[in-house]
């Protein structure tokens, strides 16, 4: 039986292991998908002709009070630098003067992003030109009531975005092992809604009684039936954005789409592009999935691993073992999430998130819950074990004493190995039966 070295990110190195070439049955990884050559030009054709909108000119008049999104710091690698100065021209060749626009940087239930990051964000230019300010979903005082959706969300938004003429919303549309798809009405909603409002939608990520755990619908890749993500939706609804510019990734980070246009159409086509990127189809469920997280920063802490580990569920067996490579250097943060592995069971975890529901909470909770379907093992750091451990998640620190407990315990003694180098970003689709 012959042996293959493998090779996968871990921080800023990489692991090397060897494994019996028979065994390696898949290899996830995204499509390959060429980087968009000229930006500001692609931006400004995007403007011009979007989709299911008129040109985003025709609907700004001189008197106009503009309010546009950005992203938070944590999504920074949306690089909304690049594409707010063709907005600003845009909206100068309309009459509008830069008193009249204000920027709203949409931290959701996330901490206050600063001066700094404001300027990393947006560009330092565009920080002197006008008013960027962050949103503050605990600040009731400046939030504006708007009503409540067909499932009982009340739905409160920043006085920035209720009091302007026209709202713009920009970001990134990326897998959200929550609600599907990131981008679009998230910049509505966590993005700038009221700390209530989040809170009462997000609980529709938790199953409808307690006990059931998580939604099984709030998933990555699930819009259709996702009861959350049609929350967001009627939420959206009810502000009715103007216009919308959200970008796709390729797997190095690049831009490779620009989205403009309708703030449904226009992000449900930036889906598509997600998915036929990141979405692989798997012949077979694994008795192993060995995922990397793609190395630093994805692999920065627990917290972050969890989307890893989320991706990894969609390719092993019920029964099976999954192996996530995951340096976790700051293991620490954000302060609040190692808070939620203090409760004595599942159970008890999941009245405390059913009572004060954050994302932090979540992710934690989605964590504990991978180990009721398969085994899996952490390669970190020693200093890691015992937060590791608290997760449900058996803590190594070589991947000679991964492997070991994955054969021991995937339910087989000659175990089908799927790999997932990009563990971050590709979701396994398994292939319909014919």
């Amino acid at each position: 039986m012959g042996k293959r070295e493998i090779r996968l990110k871990y921080g800023e190195v990489e692991i090397a292991f060897s494994l019996p070439e028979e065994q390696i049955f898949f290899e996830v990884y995204g499509k390959e998908y060429p980087a968009v050559a000229d930006i500001p030009g692609a931006i400004r054709a995007a403007l011009d002709k979007p989709i299911d909108s008129p040109p985003l000119r025709e609907l700004l008049r001189p008197t106009d009070k503009v309010a546009i999104t950005v992203s938070d710091i944590t999504r920074s690698w949306q690089r909304m630098d690049l594409v707010l100065p063709s907005l600003f021209e845009t909206i100068a060749q309309a009459g509008i003067p830069d008193e009249n626009v204000s920027i709203l940087v949409v931290v959701g239930g996330h901490r206050q992003n600063t001066r700094e990051e404001m300027e990393l964000l947006c560009g330092r230019e565009v920080c002197r030109r006008v008013n960027v300010v962050n949103h503050n979903a605990r600040d009731l005082s400046n939030m504006v009531y708007l009503g409540k959706t067909s499932r009982g969300t009340e739905v409160s938004i920043n006085r920035v975005v209720a009091e302007a003429d026209r709202i713009i919303l920009t970001g990134g549309i990326i897998y959200h092992y929550m609600v599907g798809y990131g981008g679009g009405r998230k910049s509505v909603i966590p993005g700038f809604s009221s700390i209530r409002t989040i809170q009462q939608n997000h609980l529709w990520a938790m199953a409808p009684e307690l006990g059931q755990g998580s939604n099984p619908n709030a998933r990555c890749g699930k819009t259709r039936g996702n009861e959350c993500h049609e929350d967001m939706m009627e939420i959206a609804g009810f502000i009715k954005p103007d216009f919308i510019v959200n970008v796709v990734p390729n797997a190095e980070g690049d831009y490779a789409g620009i989205f403009a246009g309708n703030w449904v159409s226009a992000w449900q086509e930036g889906t598509r592009l997600v998915d036929e990127i990141y979405g692989v189809e798997i012949p077979a469920l694994a008795d192993i999935v060995i995922a990397s997280a793609g190395g630093s920063p994805k692999d920065i802490n627990l917290y972050q691993a969890g989307k890893t580990m989320d991706f990894a569920s969609y390719a092993v067996k019920k029964g099976g073992a999954v192996i996530v490579v995951s340096e976790c250097p700051d293991i620490l943060e954000p302060p609040e999430f190692p808070q939620w592995f203090q409760y004595p069971s599942t159970l008890e975890m999941e009245k405390a998130l059913r009572a004060d529901f954050t994302i932090p909470g979540w992710v934690a909770f989605k964590e504990v819950e991978c180990s009721d379907l398969a085994t899996y093992i952490m390669v970190t750091r020693p200093e890691n074990a015992e937060l590791v451990g608290k997760a449900g998640i058996i803590p190594v620190t070589t991947m000679e004493a991964a492997l070991a407990e994955a054969y021991r315990r995937c339910g087989t003694e000659d175990p089908r190995i799927m790999l997932m180098p990009q563990g971050a970003n590709t979701l396994p689709v398994l292939k319909a039966k014919s």
